[in-house]
């Protein structure tokens, strides 16, 4: 269940005034309590409120209290507000370290990558699904845009994340994996590819599309792009018979940790951005990133000038 910050508890403090020590709150204290959190976290009535004890808290003037809720034998989690040494105060709030830089938050790894070198002052991580025609149409215009703008300055990484609702994207991921481990630009090559053809994949039409025919075809795009980057065969051959997903489903998880849950999701420099936005929303972004490691962003894109409409001749 949901809880809104308290806000501050006044009135007489009754016999925990001076309390600074551990321990339980007296009955008057706890209604006290019990009455704001129920009233700003609009409480059901059938919720049991369970205070705890004071405990030391490292906010000067506060103690800590546990608050939990339950309702028909299930328990809530377990919320802390701060609780005033005086029992005037109740207050409720979070602490985020910011210590690290958020570009260092969202793991690269060593992933084949586009534009300038491992050192850029801005990092682009992409969670990409290849049967996704959403991220098709970024790998399609967003990143040419973005590299012919910022060259250099900017350093593209795709992370995996197949969807389950994809039936071949799995099989896609692990294959061009495959490549790009003996060469980037094959990698890059089959991610292009695939991108592009993905209405193609597995068959003509739809009522010929099946899964196994969309593997046989990712297979072969994988062999023939091997054999042009001139990849050894049989390493490569080996990789795509085992099939092995396990780097792909790491992937899958670190996203889910930083909170993907669709595709195409970006993280510039760490910071989120999800779906298809507009290209000046990812433009601001990164410029905030290039200034923010002291690099002067590329000049403001000149808005397009539309000439008038004609004026209709008169009778027509």
């Amino acid at each position: 269940m949901a809880s809104n910050s308290a806000g501050p508890v006044n009135g007489s403090a009754g016999a925990q005034a001076n309390a600074s020590n551990a321990g339980e709150l007296s009955p008057e204290l706890a209604r006290r309590v019990e009455v704001l959190i129920r009233a700003r976290a609009n409480v059901p009535p059938q919720y049991q409120v369970h205070i705890g004890p004071r405990r030391k808290s490292d906010m000067p003037g506060f103690n800590v209290i546990t608050v939990d809720f339950s309702a028909d034998g299930k328990a809530s989690k377990p919320l802390d507000f701060l609780l005033s040494l005086d029992g005037k105060t109740l207050a409720q709030f979070k602490t985020f370290d910011i210590s690290q830089d958020p570009k260092d938050l969202i793991p690269a790894g060593d992933r084949p990558a586009r534009g300038g070198p491992v050192n850029a002052p801005v990092l682009i991580v992409g969670f990409d699904d290849l049967e996704c025609p959403f991220c098709a149409r970024m790998n399609a215009a967003l990143f040419p845009a973005i590299l012919d703008r910022y060259k250099d300055q900017v350093r593209i990484v795709y992370r995996d994340f197949p969807l389950d609702q994809h039936p071949w994207a799995m099989r896609a991921a692990v294959d061009v994996n495959c490549v790009g481990a003996q060469s980037g630009t094959g990698y890059w090559n089959l991610v292009d590819y695939i991108h592009q053809h993905a209405s193609e994949i597995g068959g003509a039409t739809e009522q010929e599309k099946t899964v196994i025919k969309a593997n046989e075809m990712l297979d072969k795009l994988a062999r023939d792009e091997g054999e042009r980057q001139k990849v050894k065969a049989d390493q490569l051959n080996a990789c795509l018979t085992k099939q092995d997903a396990g780097a792909v489903r790491k992937s899958m998880q670190e996203g889910e940790v930083l909170g993907v849950e669709a595709t195409p999701a970006l993280f510039i420099n760490g910071e989120k951005i999800e779906g298809a936005q507009p290209l000046e929303y990812v433009y601001r972004m990164i410029d905030g990133a290039l200034v923010a490691a002291g690099q002067k962003p590329p000049a403001p894109v000149a808005p397009e000038i539309k000439p008038p409409a004609a004026a209709p001749t008169p009778g027509k």
